[in-house]
């Protein structure tokens, strides 16, 4: 696998970031793991092609990983003109969430006669599903979204990958990140305790519960990339827009 950090940031631009995204690159297909609302500007900056995403898989409905879905679909329909089919998958509520969006930002837009076929499959936390030849199974972690937030793990039956999504600590993460090859973790703030999200205080704590052969923290604030050093000093990689990495 391949993976390119479009964005790394919190949901409001901290250290000059965009929104989180990643591009995900397999033996079977090209994935974009989130999508938040700068996406489609970073992904242009870096010379990412939506048209070659293959599907789009969401972690939860915050609009700072999934609000660029209006554009980037009537960019396809419109500007690229986009023939091959897309496949969109998130959790529950998914397919309601991303209508309402396309309304608010373009209205009538779901009325679209879509020149390329695209499909919205929502996906039970706990349960599996295949999505462009990928087993992808999701569990509900803790963070407020109006739908079930989510962790994800991701396989081409050669490389497994997992991300935390936005969270408080929970278990859950424990079995999410079990044997991946990498695992990419939010960690917003330094200290003490943040509702719906981690901090380095907490994180760092149950590092050694988190057997992933790479882990990767993304999704910090303001305060928390003032101490990135930390990070690296304990041996995971700090998240960086437009990083490459292969695993």
């Amino acid at each position: 696998m391949r993976l390119t950090i479009v964005g790394s940031g919190d949901a409001f631009g901290s250290g000059g970031r965009f929104n989180t995204c990643f591009w995900l690159e397999t033996a079977k297909a090209t994935l974009l793991v989130d999508c938040g609302a700068s996406s489609p500007v970073a992904l242009k900056a870096r010379n990412l092609d939506f048209d070659r995403v293959d599907a789009v898989v969401l972690s939860h409905l915050h609009g700072d990983h999934f609000g660029a879905l209006p554009f980037l679909l009537l960019d396809a329909q419109l500007l690229t003109r986009r023939q091959r089919p897309l496949t969109i998958a998130g959790p529950p509520g998914s397919r309601a969430r991303i209508a309402a969006a396309l309304d608010v930002f373009f209205p009538r837009a779901t009325t679209n006669a879509w020149r390329f076929p695209f499909e919205i499959v929502e996906i039970q936390p706990g349960r599996k599903a295949q999505i462009v030849g990928h087993a992808v199974e999701t569990t509900e972690v803790v963070h407020q979204s109006g739908a079930p937030s989510t962790a994800l793990r991701i396989s081409d039956g050669e490389r497994l990958f997992a991300y935390s999504g936005d969270t408080e600590w929970t278990e859950a993460l424990v079995s999410v990140a079990a044997d991946a090859d990498l695992f990419i973790v939010e960690c917003y703030g330094y200290t003490g305790s943040v509702p719906g999200h981690l901090t380095w205080e907490i994180l760092k704590a149950r590092l050694g519960d988190l057997r992933a052969r790479q882990i990767v923290v993304t999704h910090m604030n303001a305060t928390m990339l003032g101490h990135r050093d930390e990070v690296a000093a304990a041996g995971l990689v700090v998240a960086e827009d437009g990083a490459v990495i292969e695993f």
